[in-house]
């Protein structure tokens, strides 16, 4: 498949041209704060962007639904926000995330919105809607009944003494290994623009229904149109243990940093371990590193006959 092997260098692409309908401007040079050690570009900056797909949901409604974002229906914290979980008046269940707060304007963040919601493919979590409300920023997106990855193999993510879901049979360890591979193939290859993930790691790949692995929650903020996404990171993105080598070196993450990022996630798949287990014994912590070091054919064989 061409995410594994075919995955060029950093190709963000500026939003199409074409069928935009209104504009937004960047006047800081770069998009949603996103840090660089190279002086971005001061001067105003124009970007032609698509109508944004996805109904606006009332600020209301997401309180009604979740009442008032109580902890009854937190069901947990991505990376970029906490998440509950409500049923929208349409009658689709949803992951409501209230995003943390931000200095980013609203039309920088509606421009990302808009392009959001023209992703749209069987491996990658749909945006249902989004709130602006004064400073609160809110996204739904459809609701992995299955939860995470992470949750199946390890247990809920924060919650202490989370038991790991049923073992997976084989084929289901290959169905969602594909199902997630294809989904951050679209993103690479086939979304307009292309995009980069950056935090790939077992809990944003989600199970839905029938064993189908869905992408989920990148950060929108570092999805810039202009050059300033290419430049050097200050800020650390990403997730400890499922890190590229050379990003420790360079401090810049491409395609390629998300396809190292999901062969972790692969070997997490195989073993049942985490990335980093800081329980076990020096030189077995890290997973990359033990296996590098280890025969992994004992750990799976009893697989084939799930």
């Amino acid at each position: 498949m061409s995410c594994f092997g075919c995955c060029e260098e950093d190709n963000i692409h500026n939003a199409t041209d074409n069928g935009g309908q209104y504009m937004v401007k960047n006047s800081a040079g770069n998009f949603g704060g996103y840090h660089t050690s190279e002086t971005a570009s001061k001067s105003a900056q124009t970007v032609k962007v698509q109508p944004i797909e996805v109904p606006a949901i009332l600020a209301d409604e997401l309180k009604e639904i979740t009442d008032n974002y109580g902890n009854d229906a937190l069901v947990g914290e991505g990376s970029y926000g906490r998440v509950y979980y409500g049923v929208l008046k349409s009658g689709e269940a949803a992951a409501i995330k209230k995003l943390d707060a931000s200095k980013q304007p609203d039309d920088e963040f509606l421009a990302q919105v808009s392009m959001v919601s023209r992703l749209k493919h069987e491996n990658f979590v749909q945006l249902l809607g989004y709130c602006v409300d004064g400073n609160s920023r809110i996204l739904a997106y459809e609701f992995a009944s299955n939860g995470s990855l992470h949750d199946i193999l390890h247990g809920r993510k924060g919650v202490k003494g989370a038991q790991p879901g049923p073992v997976l049979t084989w084929a289901q360890r290959v169905k969602i290994a594909v199902g997630a591979a294809k989904g951050l193939e679209y993103l690479h290859e086939k979304a307009d623009p292309h995009i980069i993930h950056r935090d790939i790691k077992s809990s944003n790949v989600l199970i839905f229904d029938d064993d189908v692995a869905k992408i989920a929650d990148f950060d929108l903020s570092n999805q810039a149109p202009d050059m300033a996404a290419r430049l050097h990171s200050t800020r650390v993105l990403g997730t400890f243990g499922y890190h590229a080598p050379e990003y420790a070196m360079t401090g810049q993450l491409n395609a390629k940093s998300d396809v190292y990022s999901f062969g972790v996630v692969l070997l997490e798949l195989l073993t049942g371990r985490k990335p980093v287990d800081h329980t076990l014994p020096r030189g077995q912590q890290s997973l990359v590193t033990w296996v590098l070091f280890c025969n992994l054919f004992p750990y799976i064989q009893p697989l084939f006959h799930c």
